[in-house]
């Protein structure tokens, strides 16, 4: 069963078929709400809000462990993650999807693993941390229906849930960082450590700080807009993904 996380903008999913809500516990406490089990097209599926349904936990303090644990406990094979990033390269401007392959881990004090007090300690290999077959899954789905998607980006996950200082996004771009967001981690090393095949569909929703149109600051007003505009687009990407 696939499970998609609507990150900010995307606290519920018109084109879900909803059958039924459940609430889960889990040994690391309560996920960011109920789950929302359903169908797409007659696949079957389940939805959680990563922020809340009223759109009220911050980055730092989403339960990570709690959402992907609850994820796997009640079935689900794959994860799709939807996330609002800002662009820092240049060509990636408010409005564009991108479907990224890698990521700068920048959080802290997060609570990040499940493997806690093991004898013997545990590794996982976290080399390409999207699933392969699911990030391939997404820009097939993005081209049979006709919705551009960038194929490839740099993630670069910070603390939050203040936006960076230009000086910063500088710092990120001098690492290699081509988008910026404050929830990719630890949501994917944690599914990995739990062996749930995870991807991300990242909508831009402004330039970095001190880029293009955010040179002198980020218009936050503006990024509701683009949302609006942008989230439509990717539930079609999410729709011909199940079905295909």
């Amino acid at each position: 069963m696939l499970a998609i996380i609507g990150g900010t903008g995307l606290t519920q999913l018109a084109n879900l078929e909803v059958s039924r809500r459940q609430v889960v516990g889990t040994p690391y406490g309560e996920p960011s709400g109920p789950l929302t089990f359903g169908a797409i097209r007659g696949v079957p599926a389940v939805f959680l809000a990563r922020h809340g349904y009223g759109h009220t936990i911050p980055p730092h303090q989403v339960n990570y462990r709690a959402n992907l644990w609850a994820l796997k406990e009640q079935g689900a094979s794959g994860i799709v993650s939807v996330v609002s990033v800002g662009g820092i390269r240049a060509d990636l401007g408010p409005g564009k999807i991108v479907v990224p392959h890698q990521i700068v881990d920048y959080t802290w004090g997060r609570m990040s693993t499940f493997f806690e007090n093991e004898a013997p300690v545990k590794h996982v290999d976290f080399t390409e941390p999207y699933t392969a077959g699911l990030r391939n899954r997404l820009l097939s789905a993005a081209k049979a229906c006709g919705e551009p998607v960038v194929d490839g980006a740099v993630y670069a996950a910070t603390q939050g849930p203040r936006l960076e200082t230009a000086a910063e996004i500088d710092r990120l771009e001098r690492d290699g960082a081509d988008i910026v967001g404050m929830t990719g981690m630890p949501e994917a090393a944690l599914a990995r450590e739990i062996e749930l095949g995870y991807a991300a569909i990242a909508v831009v929703v402004n330039h970095a700080a001190g880029r293009g149109a955010s040179a002198r600051g980020v218009a936050l007003q503006e990024i509701e807009e683009v949302l609006k505009h942008s989230v439509s687009r990717v539930r079609k990407i999410i729709e011909a993904f199940v079905a295909a």
